[in-house]
């Protein structure tokens, strides 16, 4: 773990960006609020919320941040998901990795509530993919 003690304690925030690929017909099921699993959006953001708190348990070498804030939004489009993870923290390191965690969580437990409908004949996923999950912006406010 790097040595941060002399860093000042500075106002962060990190956005991450992901999306996950669908097909259109599990996109309507999503939009109808009849996935079998319950209501995916709700519970992917409270899986990547989750998820973002849980950092350093899931990377070894992350600090432990103070987080004062994450917010996860989704935007649905005709064959996709698009997921934003927005994480604040007034600290002394970065929360970049906090929010491509969110990002990537959210995701995958939507890939997980869906599974059923995205799955062909042979019990493959030929369409689903989640893709593009990157850092967007990253600031720090001295």
């Amino acid at each position: 773990m790097i040595d941060i003690s002399g860093k000042k304690t500075v106002s962060r925030i990190a956005r991450a960006r992901g999306k996950i690929k669908l097909r259109k017909e599990t996109i309507g099921v999503i939009r109808g609020g009849t996935v079998k699993k319950g209501d995916v959006l709700n519970t992917a953001r409270i899986a990547g919320i989750n998820a973002a708190k849980s950092t350093p348990a899931l990377i070894p070498l992350c600090h432990s941040i103070p987080i004062d804030f994450i917010g996860i939004n989704f935007e649905v489009k005709e064959e996709s998901i698009v997921c934003l993870c927005e994480v604040r923290a007034f600290y002394k390191t970065g929360v970049e990795m906090e929010s491509l965690v969110g990002v990537t969580n959210a995701l995958l437990t939507i890939w997980d509530m869906v599974k059923y409908l995205e799955k062909d004949e042979g019990g493959q996923y030929p369409e689903t993919r989640i893709l593009d999950i990157e850092v967007i912006e990253k600031t720090k406010e001295e």
